[in-house]
Protein backbone atom coordinates (compact mmCIF):
# COMPACT_ATOMS: atom_id res chain seq x y z
CA UNK A 1 0.00 0.00 0.00
CA UNK A 2 1.47 3.37 -0.79
CA UNK A 3 -1.83 5.90 -0.77
CA UNK A 4 -3.64 7.51 2.31
CA UNK A 5 -6.83 6.28 0.89
CA UNK A 6 -5.76 2.61 1.67
CA UNK A 7 -6.30 3.17 5.53
CA UNK A 8 -10.12 2.95 6.55
CA UNK A 9 -10.01 -0.50 8.35
CA UNK A 10 -12.67 -1.83 10.95
CA UNK A 11 -11.70 -1.96 14.07
CA UNK A 12 -12.14 -5.20 15.80
CA UNK A 13 -12.28 -5.00 19.83
CA UNK A 14 -8.55 -5.53 21.20
CA UNK A 15 -7.25 -5.17 24.50
CA UNK A 16 -4.06 -3.62 25.17
CA UNK A 17 -2.77 -2.64 28.23
CA UNK A 18 0.82 -2.17 29.83
CA UNK A 19 2.93 -2.06 33.54
CA UNK A 20 6.16 -0.81 33.86
CA UNK A 21 8.71 -3.40 35.54
CA UNK A 22 9.76 -1.19 38.49
CA UNK A 23 10.01 -2.23 42.02
CA UNK A 24 8.12 -4.97 42.56
CA UNK A 25 4.73 -6.45 42.14
CA UNK A 26 1.90 -5.51 44.66
CA UNK A 27 -1.44 -5.82 45.59
CA UNK A 28 -2.70 -3.04 44.00
CA UNK A 29 -0.98 -4.00 40.50
CA UNK A 30 -2.77 -7.68 41.18
CA UNK A 31 -6.48 -5.97 41.63
CA UNK A 32 -6.01 -2.69 39.41
CA UNK A 33 -4.90 -4.27 36.42
CA UNK A 34 -3.74 -7.97 36.26
CA UNK A 35 -6.63 -9.17 37.70
CA UNK A 36 -8.95 -7.63 34.82
CA UNK A 37 -6.46 -8.62 32.42
CA UNK A 38 -6.96 -12.16 32.98
CA UNK A 39 -10.94 -11.39 33.57
CA UNK A 40 -10.47 -10.05 30.24
CA UNK A 41 -8.23 -13.27 28.71
CA UNK A 42 -11.03 -15.12 29.98
CA UNK A 43 -14.08 -13.54 28.11
CA UNK A 44 -12.62 -14.24 24.70
CA UNK A 45 -11.63 -10.92 23.81
CA UNK A 46 -8.28 -10.30 22.21
CA UNK A 47 -6.03 -9.13 24.62
CA UNK A 48 -2.45 -8.05 24.48
CA UNK A 49 -0.63 -7.51 27.11
CA UNK A 50 3.13 -5.38 27.56
CA UNK A 51 5.62 -4.99 30.41
CA UNK A 52 6.62 -1.16 29.09
CA UNK A 53 10.63 -1.45 30.02
CA UNK A 54 11.15 1.43 27.67
CA UNK A 55 8.83 3.48 29.93
CA UNK A 56 10.79 2.68 32.45
CA UNK A 57 14.06 4.17 31.54
CA UNK A 58 12.36 7.42 31.76
CA UNK A 59 14.23 7.56 35.09
CA UNK A 60 17.12 5.76 35.52
CA UNK A 61 17.12 2.45 35.94
CA UNK A 62 20.36 -0.47 37.12
CA UNK A 63 20.42 -2.43 34.01
CA UNK A 64 20.68 -5.92 35.97
CA UNK A 65 17.38 -5.07 38.19
CA UNK A 66 15.42 -4.02 35.12
CA UNK A 67 16.23 -6.74 33.21
CA UNK A 68 15.34 -8.69 36.98
CA UNK A 69 11.92 -6.49 37.65
CA UNK A 70 10.64 -7.57 33.70
CA UNK A 71 11.13 -11.43 34.26
CA UNK A 72 9.22 -11.23 37.93
CA UNK A 73 6.34 -8.95 36.50
CA UNK A 74 6.36 -11.38 33.06
CA UNK A 75 6.29 -13.97 36.23
CA UNK A 76 3.37 -12.44 37.99
CA UNK A 77 1.04 -11.67 35.10
CA UNK A 78 1.95 -15.94 33.72
CA UNK A 79 1.71 -16.99 37.82
CA UNK A 80 -1.85 -14.64 38.15
CA UNK A 81 -3.55 -16.33 35.30
CA UNK A 82 -2.50 -15.03 31.99
CA UNK A 83 -2.15 -17.35 29.95
CA UNK A 84 0.43 -16.33 27.11
CA UNK A 85 -1.08 -18.90 24.66
CA UNK A 86 -4.10 -16.90 24.49
CA UNK A 87 -2.86 -13.61 25.30
CA UNK A 88 -0.09 -12.11 24.02
CA UNK A 89 2.55 -11.39 26.38
CA UNK A 90 5.67 -9.57 25.54
CA UNK A 91 7.95 -6.70 26.77
CA UNK A 92 7.82 -3.29 24.56
CA UNK A 93 11.44 -3.13 23.76
CA UNK A 94 10.90 -6.15 21.32
CA UNK A 95 8.54 -4.66 18.85
CA UNK A 96 10.42 -1.37 17.66
CA UNK A 97 7.45 -0.28 15.89
CA UNK A 98 6.45 0.44 19.21
CA UNK A 99 9.12 3.30 19.42
CA UNK A 100 9.15 4.28 15.77
CA UNK A 101 5.31 5.15 15.90
CA UNK A 102 5.97 7.28 19.07
CA UNK A 103 8.07 9.26 16.80
CA UNK A 104 5.43 9.94 14.77
CA UNK A 105 2.75 11.08 17.67
CA UNK A 106 5.39 13.57 18.92
CA UNK A 107 4.89 15.28 16.32
CA UNK A 108 1.27 15.29 15.73
CA UNK A 109 0.74 15.88 20.10
CA UNK A 110 0.89 19.44 21.09
CA UNK A 111 3.08 21.06 23.53
CA UNK A 112 0.04 22.08 25.05
CA UNK A 113 -1.34 19.06 26.10
CA UNK A 114 2.15 17.39 27.64
CA UNK A 115 2.26 20.29 29.57
CA UNK A 116 -0.78 19.93 31.41
CA UNK A 117 0.18 16.03 32.36
CA UNK A 118 -0.28 16.03 36.03
CA UNK A 119 1.98 12.88 36.39
CA UNK A 120 5.05 14.47 34.97
CA UNK A 121 4.42 17.37 37.23
CA UNK A 122 4.19 14.48 40.00
CA UNK A 123 7.20 12.74 39.33
CA UNK A 124 9.36 15.80 38.12
CA UNK A 125 8.26 17.53 41.01
CA UNK A 126 10.48 21.00 41.71
CA UNK A 127 13.71 20.25 39.55
CA UNK A 128 11.73 19.77 36.31
CA UNK A 129 14.36 21.16 34.15
CA UNK A 130 16.56 17.77 35.45
CA UNK A 131 13.81 15.66 34.37
CA UNK A 132 14.78 13.55 31.02
CA UNK A 133 12.82 14.19 27.56
CA UNK A 134 11.09 10.98 27.84
CA UNK A 135 9.86 11.49 30.97
CA UNK A 136 8.20 14.62 29.51
CA UNK A 137 7.24 12.79 26.27
CA UNK A 138 6.73 9.16 27.22
CA UNK A 139 2.38 9.79 26.87
CA UNK A 140 3.00 9.54 23.14
CA UNK A 141 5.23 6.23 23.56
CA UNK A 142 1.92 4.95 25.51
CA UNK A 143 -0.26 6.23 22.98
CA UNK A 144 1.51 4.39 20.82
CA UNK A 145 1.69 1.36 22.36
CA UNK A 146 -2.17 1.28 22.54
CA UNK A 147 -2.45 2.74 18.82
CA UNK A 148 0.38 0.10 17.51
CA UNK A 149 -1.83 -2.71 17.99
CA UNK A 150 -4.96 -0.33 17.09
CA UNK A 151 -6.34 -1.27 21.26
CA UNK A 152 -10.11 -0.39 21.04
CA UNK A 153 -10.57 -0.52 24.79
CA UNK A 154 -7.40 -0.03 27.39
CA UNK A 155 -8.46 -1.08 31.39
CA UNK A 156 -6.01 1.85 33.31
CA UNK A 157 -6.61 2.98 36.42
CA UNK A 158 -7.97 6.30 37.44
CA UNK A 159 -4.34 8.13 37.42
CA UNK A 160 -4.18 6.82 34.05
CA UNK A 161 -7.14 8.21 32.35
CA UNK A 162 -5.30 12.00 31.38
CA UNK A 163 -2.68 9.77 29.70
CA UNK A 164 -5.92 7.75 27.69
CA UNK A 165 -7.19 10.82 26.88
CA UNK A 166 -4.22 12.19 25.38
CA UNK A 167 -4.16 9.01 22.94
CA UNK A 168 -7.58 9.89 22.17
CA UNK A 169 -7.03 13.39 21.26
CA UNK A 170 -3.91 11.73 18.95
CA UNK A 171 -5.67 9.08 17.17
CA UNK A 172 -8.56 12.15 16.32
CA UNK A 173 -6.02 14.61 15.40
CA UNK A 174 -3.92 12.48 13.19
CA UNK A 175 -7.13 11.09 11.68
CA UNK A 176 -8.36 14.62 10.90
CA UNK A 177 -5.16 15.56 9.64
CA UNK A 178 -4.64 12.83 6.86
CA UNK A 179 -8.40 12.66 6.16
CA UNK A 180 -8.60 8.85 7.31
CA UNK A 181 -10.18 6.46 9.91
CA UNK A 182 -7.03 4.78 10.70
CA UNK A 183 -6.56 5.04 14.56
CA UNK A 184 -9.60 3.71 16.69
CA UNK A 185 -10.28 6.02 19.39
CA UNK A 186 -9.59 3.84 22.26
CA UNK A 187 -12.15 3.66 25.15
CA UNK A 188 -10.67 3.56 28.93
CA UNK A 189 -12.49 0.20 31.01
CA UNK A 190 -12.62 1.26 34.52
CA UNK A 191 -14.40 -1.34 36.91
CA UNK A 192 -14.17 -3.24 40.23
CA UNK A 193 -14.45 -2.79 43.77
CA UNK A 194 -10.35 -2.15 44.20
CA UNK A 195 -9.62 -0.43 40.60
CA UNK A 196 -7.78 2.36 42.87
CA UNK A 197 -6.05 0.42 46.02
CA UNK A 198 -4.70 2.67 49.09
CA UNK A 199 -2.26 2.38 51.15
CA UNK A 200 -2.57 0.46 54.31
CA UNK A 201 -1.02 3.38 56.23
CA UNK A 202 -2.58 6.00 54.96
CA UNK A 203 -6.02 5.03 53.22
CA UNK A 204 -6.18 8.59 51.18
CA UNK A 205 -3.10 7.27 48.94
CA UNK A 206 -2.82 5.03 46.51
CA UNK A 207 -0.39 1.68 47.42
CA UNK A 208 2.61 2.13 45.44
CA UNK A 209 5.89 -0.12 44.81
CA UNK A 210 7.73 3.49 45.57
CA UNK A 211 6.46 3.95 48.96
CA UNK A 212 9.33 3.96 51.76
CA UNK A 213 7.42 1.65 54.05
CA UNK A 214 6.84 -2.08 53.14
CA UNK A 215 4.37 -1.50 55.48
CA UNK A 216 2.10 0.59 52.83
CA UNK A 217 1.50 -2.15 50.76
CA UNK A 218 1.37 -5.91 50.30
CA UNK A 219 3.84 -7.67 47.56
CA UNK A 220 3.30 -10.42 45.62
CA UNK A 221 6.70 -12.07 46.60
CA UNK A 222 5.21 -11.71 50.43
CA UNK A 223 4.72 -14.94 52.65
CA UNK A 224 2.30 -15.58 54.65
CA UNK A 225 3.27 -14.71 57.56
CA UNK A 226 4.12 -11.02 56.06
CA UNK A 227 0.57 -10.72 54.75
CA UNK A 228 -1.21 -11.52 57.98
CA UNK A 229 1.37 -9.27 59.77
CA UNK A 230 0.74 -5.82 57.33
CA UNK A 231 -3.54 -6.30 57.43
CA UNK A 232 -2.96 -6.80 61.11
CA UNK A 233 -1.27 -3.33 61.66
CA UNK A 234 -3.14 -2.05 58.70
CA UNK A 235 -4.59 1.72 60.17
CA UNK A 236 -8.01 1.70 60.84
CA UNK A 237 -10.48 3.83 62.87
CA UNK A 238 -11.64 2.99 66.26
CA UNK A 239 -15.32 2.47 65.36
CA UNK A 240 -17.15 -0.97 64.23
CA UNK A 241 -17.68 -1.79 60.44
CA UNK A 242 -20.75 0.40 58.63
CA UNK A 243 -23.82 -2.04 57.69
CA UNK A 244 -23.74 -0.34 54.28
CA UNK A 245 -21.31 1.37 52.01
CA UNK A 246 -22.86 5.03 52.69
CA UNK A 247 -21.08 4.80 56.18
CA UNK A 248 -17.42 3.96 54.68
CA UNK A 249 -17.81 8.21 53.63
CA UNK A 250 -15.33 9.66 55.17
CA UNK A 251 -13.39 6.36 56.67
CA UNK A 252 -11.19 5.96 53.90
CA UNK A 253 -9.18 3.71 55.91
CA UNK A 254 -12.35 1.40 56.40
CA UNK A 255 -13.10 2.01 53.18
CA UNK A 256 -9.96 0.54 51.47
CA UNK A 257 -10.00 -2.40 53.17
CA UNK A 258 -13.58 -3.31 52.75
CA UNK A 259 -12.65 -2.83 48.78
CA UNK A 260 -9.88 -5.16 49.07
CA UNK A 261 -11.80 -7.71 50.60
CA UNK A 262 -14.59 -7.94 47.80
CA UNK A 263 -12.16 -7.66 45.03
CA UNK A 264 -10.25 -10.41 46.78
CA UNK A 265 -13.31 -12.41 47.27
CA UNK A 266 -15.05 -11.41 44.07
CA UNK A 267 -17.82 -9.89 45.85
CA UNK A 268 -19.42 -6.18 46.17
CA UNK A 269 -18.69 -3.99 49.00
CA UNK A 270 -21.77 -3.42 50.14
CA UNK A 271 -21.94 -7.95 50.35
CA UNK A 272 -19.06 -7.57 52.65
CA UNK A 273 -20.76 -5.36 54.60
CA UNK A 274 -23.68 -6.76 54.96
CA UNK A 275 -21.45 -9.52 56.61
CA UNK A 276 -19.46 -7.43 58.37
CA UNK A 277 -21.64 -4.65 59.54
CA UNK A 278 -21.54 -3.54 62.76
CA UNK A 279 -17.97 -5.81 63.69
CA UNK A 280 -14.81 -4.20 64.92
CA UNK A 281 -12.29 -4.60 62.72
CA UNK A 282 -10.65 -6.92 65.17
CA UNK A 283 -12.98 -9.81 63.69
CA UNK A 284 -12.45 -8.18 60.13
CA UNK A 285 -8.74 -8.17 59.94
CA UNK A 286 -8.35 -12.21 60.65
CA UNK A 287 -11.12 -12.92 58.01
CA UNK A 288 -9.54 -10.87 55.55
CA UNK A 289 -5.68 -12.03 56.12
CA UNK A 290 -6.94 -15.69 55.28
CA UNK A 291 -8.63 -14.44 52.16
CA UNK A 292 -5.27 -12.70 51.13
CA UNK A 293 -3.31 -15.73 51.89
CA UNK A 294 -5.52 -18.31 50.21
CA UNK A 295 -5.74 -15.89 47.09
CA UNK A 296 -2.35 -14.79 47.04
CA UNK A 297 0.01 -17.53 48.03
CA UNK A 298 -0.40 -20.10 45.21
CA UNK A 299 0.81 -16.43 43.24
CA UNK A 300 3.84 -15.93 45.05
CA UNK A 301 4.88 -19.90 45.11
CA UNK A 302 4.51 -19.82 40.89
CA UNK A 303 6.41 -16.96 40.71
CA UNK A 304 8.97 -18.54 42.66
CA UNK A 305 8.85 -21.52 40.40
CA UNK A 306 9.36 -19.55 37.38
CA UNK A 307 12.11 -17.25 38.57
CA UNK A 308 13.91 -20.40 39.07
CA UNK A 309 13.56 -20.88 35.22
CA UNK A 310 14.40 -17.38 33.23
CA UNK A 311 15.24 -18.70 30.11
CA UNK A 312 11.36 -20.27 30.01
CA UNK A 313 10.14 -16.72 30.90
CA UNK A 314 12.81 -15.02 28.02
CA UNK A 315 11.15 -17.46 25.89
CA UNK A 316 7.36 -16.65 26.53
CA UNK A 317 8.56 -12.89 25.71
CA UNK A 318 10.53 -13.99 23.07
CA UNK A 319 7.34 -15.49 21.31
CA UNK A 320 4.85 -12.85 22.65
CA UNK A 321 7.23 -10.39 21.07
CA UNK A 322 6.71 -12.44 17.74
CA UNK A 323 3.11 -11.93 17.71
CA UNK A 324 3.65 -8.16 19.21
CA UNK A 325 5.32 -7.05 16.30
CA UNK A 326 3.37 -9.12 13.30
CA UNK A 327 0.23 -6.82 14.36
CA UNK A 328 2.25 -3.81 14.78
CA UNK A 329 4.74 -3.51 12.28
CA UNK A 330 1.86 -3.56 9.47
CA UNK A 331 0.05 -0.74 11.51
CA UNK A 332 3.31 1.34 10.95
CA UNK A 333 4.04 0.54 7.65
CA UNK A 334 0.59 1.67 7.04
CA UNK A 335 1.43 4.63 9.05
CA UNK A 336 4.37 5.49 7.10
CA UNK A 337 2.52 5.34 4.12
CA UNK A 338 0.09 7.81 5.23
CA UNK A 339 2.11 10.24 6.60
CA UNK A 340 4.11 10.43 3.15
CA UNK A 341 7.45 8.39 3.96
CA UNK A 342 9.00 6.15 0.79
CA UNK A 343 9.76 2.82 1.97
CA UNK A 344 11.78 -0.03 0.12
CA UNK A 345 10.31 -3.65 -1.01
Amino acid sequence: MTDTDTARTPHPPRVFSGIQPTNRLQLGNYLGAVKRFVEMQNAGVETIYCIVDLHAITVWQEPEELRRATRELAAGYIASGLDPARSILFNQSQSPAHAQLGWIFNCVARMGWLSRMTQFKDKAGRNREAASVGLFAYPNLMAADILACHATHVPVGEDQKQHLELTRDIAVKFNTDYGVDFFPVPEPVIEGAATRVMSLRDGTRKMSKSDPSDMSRINLTDDADTIARKIRKAKTDPEPLPSDTAGLEGRAEARNLVNICAALGDRSPAEVLAEFGGRPFSAFKPMLADLAIARLSPITAEMTRLMGDVAEIDRILGEGAEKARAIAQPILEQTYDIVGMIRSG
